[in-house]
């Protein structure tokens, strides 16, 4: 459900969590990283599963979150800055991909919705919100 200001936020979230077995996932975008935990606690309020890329949104209280290790990516592109300040051309350097992920699970979410997590489900997550 596109939004395109802050204020259509509420809006669309109030009216997902009216349809019945609805769920949300929050793709990666600048607007919804700058906006990321008040989607978070909305999703809470109403009770509506969701997922982000993003891992501050299960901290804020979302369901859970899949995505790049954004701490890793900054690391590693201190190879790249390494290599340009010693004369590499940028352009001919390749472009790398995300390599490490990180798997977050609020249980306290979870269990607020009444969701049971499977035990192997929660093992594989690296960060488990309790």
């Amino acid at each position: 459900m596109p939004v395109g200001t802050p204020d259509e936020i509420e809006t669309a979230i109030d009216a997902l969590s009216k349809q019945p077995d609805s769920s949300l996932i929050i793709p990666p975008d600048p607007f919804n990283i700058d906006h990321i935990e008040r989607i978070a606690r909305l999703s809470l309020r109403n009770r509506l599963p969701a997922v982000s890329v993003y891992r501050p949104f299960a901290v804020e209280g979302g369901l859970m979150t899949y995505g790049p290790d954004t701490p890793d990516i900054f690391r590693r592109s201190a190879a790249y800055v390494d290599l340009i300040l010693k004369g590499a051309n940028p352009a001919e350097l390749p472009v790398q991909q995300p390599t490490k992920f990180q798997f977050v699970v609020n249980l306290k979410t979870a269990q607020s919705f009444g969701l049971a997590m499977p035990p192997t489900l929660l093992a594989t997550a690296d960060e488990v919100i309790e």
